[in-house]
């Protein structure tokens, strides 16, 4: 179907296709290599199906400022296109990693963010998700105003203790093989009256939840 690009025209404009190259620019350029007339449509469309392809991709609008910014330098300094190109193409790699490293760094600060938010909720006494508190393998969560927490066992499971501070040790409600599974047992708990073996120091019923 594309019957204007033989020879070196597809191969040159495949490589400037994430680069950001001003598409009048591309066509002079590409009208001097053999071949017929080329026009802005013919690039622009070209250019289209290349992004379009499978495991293909548009170029990156987050370093599109920054191609035109180095491409106008380097023309001005009378750059041959195909150094040009090169130089985008070296400018785009950098530009990605840079800001991929900067979102890593982001989602980072905001997993330690909405750590210490919960780890201060949770120590104002107010509801939280579950969260470590300082550095301790050890989860707390407080639902409906009660806290609970959970212990990571030898056996790679859960203890799930029914507390009524963080210094207590509180009372064991079961060991359980997941945080799901406690997490389904305390959205009861939260809600239900509390049994008498949680405020004394008598041992559970054996049909309690500490069997489960």
């Amino acid at each position: 179907m594309w019957r204007k690009w033989d020879g070196l025209r597809e191969p040159f404009l495949k490589s400037a296709a994430l680069c950001w190259v001003p598409i009048e620019d591309l066509a002079a350029f590409l009208n001097e290599l053999p071949g017929p007339p080329l026009t802005k449509t013919d690039v622009a469309q070209r250019l289209r199906a290349f992004h379009e392809e499978p495991y293909e991709s548009y170029p990156n609008e987050d370093v599109k400022v920054g191609c035109l910014a180095l491409y106008e330098h380097e023309k001005a300094a009378s750059t041959e296109m195909p150094a040009i190109v090169g130089a985008l193409q070296e400018f785009v790699e950098s530009e990605e990693q840079r800001l991929r490293d900067e979102q890593r760094a982001a989602g980072r600060r905001r997993a330690e963010e909405e750590r210490i938010a919960l780890e201060e909720r949770f120590l104002a006494g107010a509801d939280c998700k579950w969260t470590p508190i300082g550095n301790s393998e050890e989860l707390y969560i407080r639902k409906n105003g009660r806290p609970f927490r959970l212990s990571p066992t030898k056996e790679k499971r859960w203890d799930l203790h029914r507390i009524e501070s963080r210094e207590v040790a509180g009372k064991i409600v079961g060991t359980y093989g997941t945080r799901g599974d406690a997490n389904r047992v305390i959205a009861k708990l939260a809600y239900e009256p509390e049994p008498r073996w949680y405020l004394t120091d008598s041992p559970p019923h054996p049909t309690s939840p500490r069997n489960g």
